[in-house]
């Protein structure tokens, strides 16, 4: 009952006074420095270097441009990576989207200059931060994706996932389990076939392409980790764990109608989605753009991206006024991770439809592909589905 008197939009709600967003700030800086301190403690460099320890202006507090887990995946290119650091970067990214999608919401209680320069650097670092994890998990879905296809197991050794060769270990025996499936439609066996034939290449030029872009964006984050701007960064959410800077109109501020204000948005952005179509098995206008020749993204993608936003900064602004004791809305956790979802499905569509315009592959390497990329559109409507089933739930909490 009392998060239900929280909720913006509630009429009878209690007004929540500034000192809850102050409170949510600082919480999120000292998260962010704590996970800078565990790099600095288990961090290693790709070349066995241990991580720096004071910043260019010599202070300790933003001196550590840890290497290795900055990206959330373990490097095999050098040192081994344990457990710490991943954990460590995926609590960096997370303060930091926190930070930046908060300031975004309630910048009108907050110094205008500050805000207004700190919110994208923050963005900045968490974008660049996960690219790497982005680029290695995208990999290991389109693996498997062939793997299920095919039925095949000649793809390339995945050492940067563990879990990679962990589930395709399993893999055959689940085709095995089902041993009549392929003599109950003996017209597909010679597609079966050519998917087989070309699926070994396929992920092989997968492997290569997307293990290029990640290593780039793995030398990305350690530059920004050892730039300037990142300490700069660093510095100011130092002193944010211990003053937040706000409006002098702020002290006698209600929360509720800027956190109301971006649940509006959000609302609004899913009333425009084309609801009634994603509650259909198969969208053929999502089809017809599907099959396209141009490498644009998909034009259907980018309104569910936005809402995937919005819905990130409805949560965030529901954490400041309900806080740590908030009991987790099950309707907006499964709203959100079908637009996870929907969101790696379209990434991993575009990256096989990127692989099958390389110049001069084999028409089976081509046919894998092209299986692969309608493969994980197929996914992305199901993951707009998914979503819809979730929307259209009334909310419930969980017990705390």
């Amino acid at each position: 009952m009392a998060q239900q008197h929280l909720e913006p939009t509630n009429p009878a709600a209690d007004p929540v006074p500034v000192d809850a967003l102050a409170a949510y700030l600082r919480a999120q800086a000292t998260e962010f420095l704590r996970a800078l301190r565990l790099h600095r403690e288990t961090g290693t460099a790709p070349n066995g270097a241990t991580a720096h320890n004071a910043s260019p202006n010599g202070t300790s507090t933003t001196g550590t441009t840890d290497t290795t887990g900055a990206t959330g995946t373990n490097d095999t290119t050098g040192a081994p990576t344990g457990r710490p650091p991943v954990d460590a970067a995926r609590a960096l990214r997370r303060a930091a989207r926190r930070l930046s999608g908060t300031l975004h919401t309630f910048q009108p209680l907050l110094n205008a200059d500050w805000a207004e320069d700190m919110r994208p650097e923050l963005a900045w670092l968490s974008g660049t931060l996960a690219l790497e994890h982005a680029y290695a998990s995208r990999l290991e879905r389109l693996l498997q994706a062939l793997h299920r296809l095919s039925g095949s197991s000649a793809f390339p050794a995945q050492p940067t996932s563990p879990t990679v060769t962990a589930q395709a270990a399993h893999q055959p025996q689940r085709h095995h389990q089902q041993p009549g499936r392929a003599q109950q439609s003996p017209a597909s066996a010679p597609d079966r076939g050519n998917l087989t034939v070309g699926a070994a290449k396929a992920g092989a030029l997968l492997d290569r392409q997307l293990t290029l872009a990640r290593t780039r964006a793995h030398s990305t984050a350690l530059q920004a980790l050892g730039s300037a701007r990142f300490h700069a960064v660093a510095d100011k959410v130092a002193l944010l764990a211990s003053e937040v800077p706000l409006e002098a109109a702020a002290a006698t501020a209600d929360l509720r109608p800027l956190a109301a204000a971006a649940e509006g948005r959000l609302t609004d952005a899913v009333a425009a989605l084309p609801l009634i179509t994603a509650g259909h098995p198969y969208n053929a206008e999502a089809l017809v753009h599907g099959l396209s020749p141009d490498p644009s993204p998909h034009p259907q993608d980018a309104p569910w991206h936005q809402v995937r936003l919005l819905l990130r900064l409805h949560r965030y602004a529901r954490e400041v006024l309900v806080g740590d004791d908030a009991a987790v809305d099950v309707r907006l956790l499964a709203a959100g991770q079908a637009l996870d979802r929907h969101r790696d499905a379209s990434e991993a569509a575009a990256a096989a439809a990127q692989a099958a315009r390389t110049p001069r592959i084999a028409p089976a390497t081509a046919y894998a592909l092209g299986v692969l990329h309608a493969d994980q559109r197929h996914e992305v409507e199901a993951a707009r589905y998914a979503f819809q089933r979730a929307w259209q739930k009334e909310t419930v909490g969980t017990p705390q």
